[in-house]
């Protein structure tokens, strides 16, 4: 079974239309998943960070976040995860890689042994290879 962590920025590139090729990429895993051929980990941190980005940014009521958060979590193959492992981010943070949910991410993805991180941010990316993890592609 596929095994992938999505971070914030693959979250919003599916539900909004800013990029239709990340768009469909991350349909292509949704559906994956809902197929129970793979399961999308996301940690708690994103969601809050997903939450903030379309109120602040994208201009979203908070009726219409609650309702996309709460679909995503009901969907199959999506597990949220709540534990903070600091010692694993602290591995990551701030050398590696320097944004501290950037890095709550990798220790995440190195504790699911065969996981990918779902990102479209090109800086993480780099970033989690040096640290010798996986970034879908």
């Amino acid at each position: 079974m596929k095994k992938y962590v999505i971070d914030t920025n693959a979250l919003i590139s599916f539900v909004t239309d800013r990029n239709l090729k990340q768009q469909q990429i991350m349909k292509a895993v949704f559906e994956t998943a809902s197929l129970l051929k793979g399961v999308i980990l996301c940690h708690s941190q994103v969601l809050i960070e997903f939450v903030y980005v379309m109120e602040k940014i994208y201009q979203v009521s908070p009726e219409e976040i609650k309702e996309m958060v709460m679909d995503f979590m009901i969907l199959p193959g999506v597990k949220v995860v709540q534990e903070f492992n600091f010692k694993g981010v602290f591995v990551y943070w701030p050398e590696m890689i320097t944004d501290f949910g950037d890095a709550l991410v990798a220790a995440l993805c190195k504790a699911q042994k065969g996981s990918v991180l779902l990102t479209f941010d090109q800086k993480l990316i780099r970033q989690i290879k040096t640290a010798g993890l996986t970034a879908y592609s």
